[in-house]
């Protein structure tokens, strides 16, 4: 007897929103007898959370040498919105008849937030919980992660716009005598891309050598350093490739040119800002694999995946003035319970105030399309508007998808054993990404 079903619905399909924007949403329980509950509690959090454990050999009190796992954390939160949309925590009971009872919420972001990050040994996470506060009686929670993103303009810094170039050179010895060299150059056109651009890559070879060259190898790699603050202050850094690209070879005497394509997959922004527990960078580094027992050569550069692409290089008109401090945008909005339209210069308004009883079924939207479960959003529908588009009316709006990192649980030490969880429980956020613009052509 009690709860036959929880959801969580937000008013955007992908459940993506920028720093600064309101979101809008309400939960949806179906009950299957009457229930008595003190009120219904919503909470939006932010947070960042580091952990590892870390192996150390010592001595114990009989000289022998044991292992001990040491537990190191961090913690940090950006926010944290709680309100009662029933009841409060002092009142009296009251009885929720059974059957669909729906009440919306509202919250609008911080103008700054780190952008939602998963990583191996820690994230930056926001959820929403709603719980039905139960007098005498263990509370019953639902929880769900949703996306937000800071945006990372590339056309405010002039170093995003400078080319990758990396040259590399080696002479090899043999009977004490050394050969001509070895000179690979590699280029790209820019420092700084978003997630769907495609990076065009120049090798160029002079192998005046006598030592095959196997392999160029160009790798963008995702570089994380964790801090933690607990049991003291610690770091850990590590270095995982996003993606590879290669070609070869290139036998002694050889001169070769060769055109690659990276195509950027929808990773998190560079810099998490305002995070002080998690550094994210990426670099774009070139291995060149010889042959014998001779060194391999290596060189990288830093690279910055933004959420806004260079303009203004390619055709695209720059823009005209810089760009302010992210103000809240309108998400896309429900369809009105009164038949009335919404202008898009608006913020979304829900049906009745938060915390009163909505509507259990509300119209679908304009143009004929289905509504999405709760009749929020329109299928195909961008999920929100972001703030800098009016600075860039010829850029196209971004498709937002799913990254390939993803939590193990959004479960976390603050939630109950009765925490049901809505979405996926290993949720991955979505990001922005730009395949329809083009990055600027390579330097002649």
């Amino acid at each position: 007897m009690g709860i036959k079903e929880a959801n969580i619905y937000l008013d955007n399909q992908w459940n993506t929103y920028y720093a600064g924007q309101t979101i809008n949403g309400r939960i949806e329980y179906v009950f299957d007898s009457p229930k008595k509950v003190r009120g219904i509690h919503v909470k939006f959090k932010g947070e960042a959370h580091t952990e590892w454990y870390e192996s150390k050999q010592e001595e114990n009190s009989d000289g022998k040498t044991e292992s001990r796992d040491t537990q190191h954390t961090g913690n940090e939160e950006y926010f944290q919105i709680s309100y009662y949309l029933l009841g409060s925590n002092q009142g009296n009971e009251i009885e929720i008849p059974a059957g669909k009872n729906v009440y919306n919420f509202t919250c609008t972001l911080p103008p700054v937030l780190p952008s939602s990050f998963e990583g191996e040994h820690g994230y930056v996470r926001y959820t929403v919980k709603v719980t039905l506060d139960r007098p005498w009686k263990f509370d019953q929670e639902t929880k769900m992660a949703f996306t937000v993103i800071n945006a990372l303009d590339l056309n405010l810094n002039p170093s995003y716009k400078e080319p990758i170039h990396i040259q590399l050179e080696k002479t090899f010895c043999c009977f004490c005598c050394a050969s001509p060299p070895l000179s690979v150059d590699v280029q790209a056109p820019v420092s700084g891309y978003c997630p769907g651009q495609v990076i065009p890559i120049t090798i160029n070879i002079e192998n005046k050598s006598n030592v095959q060259l196997h392999l160029v190898k160009i790798l963008l790699r995702k570089v994380v350093t964790y801090r933690a603050t607990s049991p003291s202050t610690a770091t850990k850094k590590t270095k995982n490739v996003v993606l590879t690209v290669q070609e070869g070879p290139a036998p002694a005497g050889t001169t070769k040119n060769w055109n690659l394509t990276m195509e950027i997959p929808p990773i998190p922004p560079s810099n998490l800002v305002n995070c002080n527990i998690i550094d994210l960078d990426y670099d774009f580094k070139v291995e060149c694999v010889v042959s014998g027992m001779h060194f391999n050569m290596g060189g990288k550069k830093y690279i910055t995946i933004g959420t806004v692409p260079l303009v203004g290089m390619s055709g695209q008109p720059a823009p005209g003035a810089p760009a302010p401090v992210p103000a809240p945008a309108p998400s896309p909005a429900p369809q009105p319970a009164n038949g009335g339209q919404y202008s898009p210069t608006q913020p979304a308004v829900l049906p009745v105030s938060p915390g009163q009883p909505a509507q259990p079924y509300m119209p679908s939207a304009p143009g004929g399309g289905d509504s999405a479960p709760g009749g929020w959003a329109v299928p195909g529908a961008p999920p929100t508007q972001p703030p800098y588009q009016s600075l860039y009316p010829t850029l196209t709006q971004p498709v937002y998808k799913e990254s390939t990192y993803s939590a193990r649980t959004i479960q976390d030490r603050g939630d109950s054993n009765h925490t049901m969880i809505r979405g996926p429980n290993n949720f991955a956020p979505y990001y922005p990404t730009y395949a329809a613009v083009q990055p600027p052509p390579l330097p002649q």
